[in-house]
Parts: C-alpha cells; structure tokens; sequence
C-alpha cells in the first residue's frame, strides 16, 4: 500500500506548482522510476528517511508539477479554505480544510462535486482555531537533523509501546528487550533525545526556526 500526503505547495506560475510530498509505502519503490511516466512532473529532489518499527518507509519528494485547472488545492484555495491536509491513497483523495462560515463550506463542496464528480463530507467540527496548514507541520524534518538514528529510533519505540502513556503500557526493560540493547544504553539516548526536543521547543531561536519552516 502506498500513501502520498502534501507536505507543503506553492503556487509558480502558468501552472506549475512546486510541491513537497510525503510518500509512505509498505515496499521498496525507486522515485525516479515512479515519475518517468508522469509527463507533466519533474523530480528536483528526493531522500529516503529510515524505515518507522512497523516496516513502512517513507520519502519525501519535491517536484514540479504542471497542474491541470481544475487543481483540487488550487480550488481548495480560490475558496478561502485552509488546507490542513491532503492525502491520496488508494485512488482517493482525503483532506481536511478550515473554513470561516458554514456557507463557504457548502461553496467549496458544490465546486468540487461539479469539477471532479464526487464529493463525500466525512465529518463536521466547529473549532476556535483553524489548524495547522500545509507546511507547518516541518517539525520532524527538524527532528531528523537534529537527532541521532538511534535517538529516533528509542522515541519512536518507546511512543509505539506506549512508554509515554499514563499510565505505562511498557517500561524501559521493555523497550531495552524491543531494540535489543542494554538498559543504560537506552536511559542515555532516551535523556539525550528528550533533552534535543525540550532545546528546540525553548531555545530562544525556536520561534524563530518555526516561522522559517512555515514560511518556506
């Protein structure tokens, strides 16, 4: 199964867009291969993140793409909406937006029925803020940076066995035995990596860092 989610898209000119796309597979696949075949689509760069606990692999692409009109994130934001997310998997395209006033919803949802044919409203929830839009959400490529393999590795065992519920579902053993290294070993990169994320949330360039990330 392979799932490709927008990271973030801007807008270039005569209908070429430069889009930063998240795409997570069960099985090995080649980037270059997979956009050999789309004519209206240039890969301008690619890298492989490290394989997640549950086998899926992800790459993060950046391409241009000449886009067709009607492009659903180009309506998407004619009609005022908030992208927050954009996923296609299986040949369908989920999405969450944020719109002001009910009426605008309906607006966007008759444009998309007339454009593409099919719309279905999953569900409705009325919020005080609007939500993150595409392209904020850079906080793990800033992770990937700034921790070590074995650092992320810990978190993302540690979050998958549930080490950081309350309460525990795992304990340190538990996540020792997982990642098959010694107690001491794990507790150091555990503080390590703990001590990596609390310094990018309250360092004093972090607010900094974040308004770059949202703004490229």
């Amino acid at each position: 199964m392979r799932r490709v989610s927008y990271e973030n898209a801007f807008y270039a000119s005569d209908g070429d867009w430069i889009e930063s796309l998240v795409v997570t597979s069960s099985a090995e696949f080649d980037p270059p291969s997979a956009l050999d075949s789309l004519s209206r689509a240039e890969l301008f760069h690619h890298e492989r993140t490290s394989a997640s606990p549950d086998g899926q692999i992800t790459h993060r692409l950046t391409i241009v793409a000449h886009e067709p009109y009607p492009f659903l994130l180009g309506v998407v934001l004619r009609k005022q909406a908030i992208p927050n997310r954009l996923e296609l998997r299986e040949g369908v395209i989920n999405g969450v937006v944020t719109v002001e006033e009910w009426e605008d919803f309906r607006g966007l949802a008759d444009t998309i029925q007339t454009q593409f044919g099919r719309f279905e409203l999953l569900s409705v929830n009325q919020v005080e803020t609007t939500g993150a839009p595409l392209g904020s959400g850079q906080l793990d490529r800033v992770l990937r940076d700034e921790l070590s393999e074995e650092q992320l590795a810990v978190l993302q065992t540690a979050h998958r066995m549930g080490y950081f519920d309350v309460p525990r579902d795992a304990s340190a053993d538990d996540i020792a035995d997982e990642l098959d290294i010694a107690q001491s070993t794990l507790s150091e990169r555990l503080r390590l990596a703990e001590r990596h994320l609390l310094d990018l949330v309250f360092s004093p360039d972090a607010s900094a860092t974040a308004s770059e990330a949202s703004g490229n």
